[in-house]
């Protein structure tokens, strides 16, 4: 069995989040100080064209599983990425269960999710980390590309799965859907990289990471320390939109890698955020506060299949009402998105 190099990591630098050895629960939310710290990914192989001479993990059909949780933003960018790119044949797809437990992820068998592990008959997501590498003892992280050759973990690290589902795979894709013959209209176009990179670095830190920042808080000062920031970045994305170069999506006429990253923080935002992560300064659906947000997520949610149907609210409510160890699931807002119509 072939592994992938991983290091023993604390959670940006905070060794006082202790480890699973320890505690038997990798899923302390805070650290000492009362703000939540993310960890850092461990496996961070890329998957390359086959082409390219003894790559370890080259490109190739059914090679390839992603483990997801629909819960996880994270790995709904990838699960976004895999359908927009026509991935689907490509690349098996295993969604765990939306609950984390003491371990982390879990297979149950719960609405739709699988059982257990289709290669080796696994139960939880930690037994899959341990066998791509026995030394291994950080969280259990999704998504996760596996390879089914080397029977390992390639990577789970979701920013980088995302750029390698961008053109990995384009081999086995029609010419026309391949990114170096979309040019302008691709995910990740050349000559908007910079400004896309700049933007994912902000909204990473104050949107993506900002609700979790704000959510896990364990300190009114922490919270405070997150919430106006989060707040704050989203009236820039709102200032953002109102370029006219910056419509409909947020680089323009074609959907770039930017679009997914944000929108998977965003959907969940008046289902999840707004209420069990108390980020509820405001809804995305104030149409007073947020017209062009607002319109820019129903733009994608409804018009776009591969953003639609790989969002399932209900699990995600799920998943975040037990991930702050609340026993009352939500029942609004009502709709969980609203219609598009008007501007």
């Amino acid at each position: 069995m072939a592994s992938t190099t991983t290091t023993t990591t604390t959670i940006n630098g905070d060794d006082s989040i202790q480890d699973s050895s320890k505690t038997g629960n990798v899923y302390t939310m805070h650290s000492k100080d009362g703000h939540f710290h993310r960890q850092h990914s461990t496996f961070r192989s890329p998957i390359t064209p086959s082409s390219v001479p003894d790559s370890p993990f080259p490109a190739a059909p059914d090679r390839y599983v992603l483990y997801v949780s629909m819960i996880c933003p994270w790995a709904h960018r990838a699960l976004i990425l895999r359908r927009l790119k026509h991935l689907d044949s490509l690349i098996q797809v295993v969604v765990m269960d939306y609950e984390l437990g003491p371990e982390g992820w879990f297979f149950s068998g719960r609405d739709g999710t699988a059982e257990k592990d289709p290669l080796y008959g696994y139960t939880k997501c930690k037994e899959l980390y341990l066998h791509a590498d026995p030394q291994y003892d950080a969280r259990y992280t999704v998504p996760f590309l596996w390879d089914k050759a080397n029977e390992t973990i390639v990577n789970n690290e979701s920013s980088e799965i995302v750029r390698m589902l961008e053109t990995a795979f384009d081999e086995f894709l029609p010419e026309s859907e391949r990114e170096a013959t979309k040019g302008e209209k691709g995910l990740y176009p050349e000559h908007l990289r910079s400004e896309i990179d700049q933007m994912n670095e902000w909204v990473y830190d104050k949107i993506n990471n900002g609700v979790y920042k704000t959510g896990f808080a364990a300190t009114q000062e922490a919270y405070e320390a997150h919430v106006v920031p989060l707040f704050d970045a989203l009236d820039r994305v709102e200032r953002h939109l109102q370029d006219p170069e910056h419509q409909p999506y947020l680089f323009g006429q074609h959907i770039t890698e930017a679009d997914v990253r944000l929108f998977t923080t965003l959907i969940r935002f008046d289902a999840a955020y707004f209420t069990l992560f108390k980020c509820n300064m405001y809804m995305i659906r104030d149409e007073g506060h947020y017209p062009r947000l607002h319109w820019w997520l129903r733009n994608l949610y409804w018009n776009h299949e591969e953003f639609r149907e790989t969002t399932d609210f209900e699990q995600l409510k799920k998943g975040y009402a037990t991930a702050i160890k609340g026993a009352i699931v939500p029942v609004g807002p009502v709709p969980h998105i609203m219609p598009l119509s008007g501007k």
